[in-house]
């Protein structure tokens, strides 16, 4: 697992001579898999808490990090559970001619799933689809407004869409003098899993976090509380209030966009815009699957890129697709942006510039299939209960994995603001 996490380390552009100071404790495999999700979910760790710390030892315990991997599953309100993150449509369905997976757990991708297949009762879904074909109906969805894809073969997916993006990029956009030592201001405009995991992950590590929602589309409950603690959450029309938003990027040291390429150029939040707009920022992108490419506009979450780059495929059996024992494109996707920022972060203060971070969930999953693969054997379950932690919020009191690892043997926890989804004002 270390030669692993010194190879990401040095991707990132970390300093190897920092590894010393990381302790990898715990049993080797947690989550069961053909591939090495243990390890490749170390290494995203791992990296993030060397960024985030400087000189004091660190460590991780594969147990805390089997958690945290899953954090969406161990939410819980007043000792209650707060809903499943997957809507009962989203999961592979059988087609005319093979499987395809249909994402429906956002109501307006849903409601286009819905449309495209001319199904009034969801109990109909299986059986319309079985009438299409997966390639004929992921293009329908796409075209939508919904989300799905056919279930390839890795093969089939690389002759497709041609060469993965890396597994991260940092480049300097421009010319910035080096801001001023303190705590760093982080505006949040990401959604779902991998973006949230980014941003909570620096809220941990000491940032000062605001996220922004559209008010007309509002995130799922679950994944509020999961991914928000830590941070102040607001709701904000980017295009009736571009004066508020200007205002934000100005305060902002760190910019994190989860939104497909494009989705956010009309509201100036390109990369090369904001570095001249807002020279100094660390702009941080992550998307689905990568800004080039036939599919770079198109809307993915983890499940779909599993689908149609041939992890799951890779991971079925007795005919039928699989899936990964966790969200693991999302999650490491998640730390290594963190990773990603805290080292651009250090090095605007050093030397100056404008820093971009990219990263995409398609790119997390072609360097998970690059690693060596074994038949995946029995894993023992981990006891969640030592690594998670209760929250007061005004919700109620909340259960919520800790976030990984330790700093000169402290665990990490998290910081207030408790969750509390867009109560906050939009203003640092």
């Amino acid at each position: 697992m270390l030669d692993l996490l010194a190879d990401v380390w040095g991707t990132l552009g970390g300093d190897p001579r920092e590894l010393h100071r990381i302790r990898i404790t715990g049993p080797p495999e947690v989550l069961p898999s053909t591939f090495p999700v243990t390890a490749a979910g170390t290494a995203a760790v791992g990296a993030s808490l060397l960024a985030g710390t400087r000189g004091a030892p660190v460590s991780l315990d594969t147990r805390a990090l089997a958690v945290a991997l899953r954090s969406e599953r161990h939410v819980r309100l007043d000792g209650r559970p707060v809903g499943s993150p997957f809507d009962p449509l989203s999961a592979f369905h059988r087609t005319a001619d093979g499987w395809l997976r249909l994402h429906a757990n956002y109501p307006w991708h849903r409601d286009a799933a819905l449309r495209v297949l001319g199904c009034g009762d969801p109990a109909d879904v299986p059986a319309a689809i079985a009438e299409r074909g997966s390639l004929e109906l992921e293009a329908a969805l796409h075209d939508a407004g919904g989300v799905g894809a056919a279930v390839r073969t890795e093969e089939a997916w690389r002759a497709h869409a041609g060469p993965p993006p890396p597994l991260v990029r940092r480049r300097v956009l421009g010319d910035a003098p080096p801001r001023p030592a303190g705590r760093p201001r982080v505006l949040d405009l990401t959604r779902v899993i991998a973006g949230p995991v980014a941003t909570r992950t620096l809220a941990a590590h000491g940032a000062d976090v605001l996220r922004l929602d559209p008010p007309d589309r509002p995130e799922i409950p679950l994944q509020a509380y999961d991914t928000l603690p830590g941070k102040r959450s607001a709701l904000l029309d980017l295009a009736a209030h571009r004066p508020v938003l200007e205002e934000l990027l100005a305060g902002a040291d760190v910019v994190v966009c989860g939104y497909r390429p494009g989705a956010l150029e009309k509201f100036g939040l390109g990369p090369a815009e904001l570095a001249e707009r807002h020279p100094g920022l660390v702009v941080v992108t992550l998307s689905a699957w990568g800004h080039r490419g036939p599919w770079a506009r198109r809307r993915g979450f983890d499940s779909i890129v599993q689908a149609a780059c041939g992890i799951a495929h890779a991971e079925g059996a007795d005919g039928a697709p699989g899936a990964l024992p966790a969200q693991l494109l999302d999650h490491a996707t998640g730390y290594l942006a963190a990773a990603g920022a805290l080292l651009a972060l250090a090095e605007q203060r050093r030397s100056g510039g404008t820093h971009h971070v990219r990263l995409a969930l398609a790119g997390t999953a072609a360097w998970l299939q690059s690693l060596p693969r074994r038949p995946a054997g029995p894993v023992a379950e981990v006891d969640p209960t030592p690594y998670l932690v209760e929250v007061a919020a005004p919700a109620g009191r909340l259960t919520l994995a800790a976030p990984p690892g330790a700093v000169d043997g402290t665990p990490l926890g998290w910081p207030d603001p408790p969750p509390s989804y867009g109560t906050a004002a939009p203003r640092w």
